[in-house]
């Protein structure tokens, strides 16, 4: 009887060869850790957060540089806590980007959760303001005009007892300790959705179409009309003066501040009656 040749082969170095492979077809996350000093973004975020001196025990923290890294991909490819911590013990790129692939732990979605609480919103803006600064000295201005959107950012739900909750409605604070209060999330907020409630924030982008990076960012909450941010994040730096965004934008009073400033306004709209829109 003749048995088929497998088209199977196992190696002690297979991952190796992988690794290789990948190298040799482009790894796009390996293209922009060759392009963003990430040792100094980790510098920027330094400021923000405490480092605990080890006297009260428990697991050492992760490098600041890998947490960066973890934020950048966490938002790069919009992902949940739960949902980055799950690609971090499954994706080679992913584990290679964030140096994280010859350690025998990842950090886990409530560590992930936790550092971003720790670096808050001043500390996600110096980050971004950082990499613009970076991308600018390689060249990477603004061009070709932006658009502007909104996205949800899940955050854990909050298991808030009535008599807690008035007091919070009421502008008093609950009689929590500290290690309690770090756990609540009192600032998210919730909204609706094409028929799905959620629960967290809202982030606001500008993005430049010639390269596809933010190039301006606000963040909300989840209950925030889309349009709250625009003017917020709208960049004037951009040398293209078109700007696209979907029809949650649209208004009178938009428009013209688009035409004041220059800008050639290609925010979407609804259909009207007897009003067709054009093929543009």
């Amino acid at each position: 009887m003749i048995t088929p040749r497998s088209a199977l082969k196992f190696d002690l170095f297979a991952e190796a060869s992988r690794k290789g492979k990948i190298d040799k077809v482009g790894d796009p996350l390996q293209v922009i850790a060759q392009h963003i000093d990430f040792a100094a973004l980790a510098a920027l975020v330094d400021a923000f957060i405490e480092r605990s001196d080890g006297r009260k025990g428990g697991r050492p923290a992760y490098p600041t540089e890998v947490m960066v890294r973890v934020l950048v991909l966490k938002r790069l490819y919009n992902l949940s806590d739960e949902q980055m911590e799950y690609q971090l013990l499954d994706r080679m790129s992913y584990q290679r980007f964030c140096l994280l692939q010859d350690s025998m732990n990842v950090p886990d979605r409530n560590t992930i959760w936790r550092f971003g609480e720790r670096i808050g919103v001043d500390g996600a803006m110096a980050l971004l303001q950082g990499v613009d600064e970076q991308l600018h000295r390689h060249g990477y201005i603004a061009r070709g005009g932006q658009a502007i959107d909104a996205t949800l950012i899940p955050a854990p739900r909050q298991h808030i007892s009535k008599d807690d909750r008035r007091k919070l409605d009421e502008g008093q604070q609950p009689d929590w300790s500290d290690a309690k209060r770090r756990q609540k999330n009192i600032d998210a907020t919730h909204t609706k959705k094409h028929g799905k409630s959620y629960f967290g924030y809202k982030l606001s982008v500008s993005v430049d179409h010639k390269h596809g990076f933010i190039r301006g960012v606000a963040t909300g909450t989840a209950s925030e009309h889309d349009g709250h941010h625009f003017d917020e994040v709208l960049d004037q730096r951009n040398t293209g003066k078109e700007v696209n965004a979907d029809k949650a934008y649209p208004s009178a009073q938009r428009q013209e501040m688009l035409a004041a400033l220059g800008f050639k306004d290609g925010i979407q709209r609804k259909a009207q009656k007897g009003k067709p829109l054009s093929e543009g």
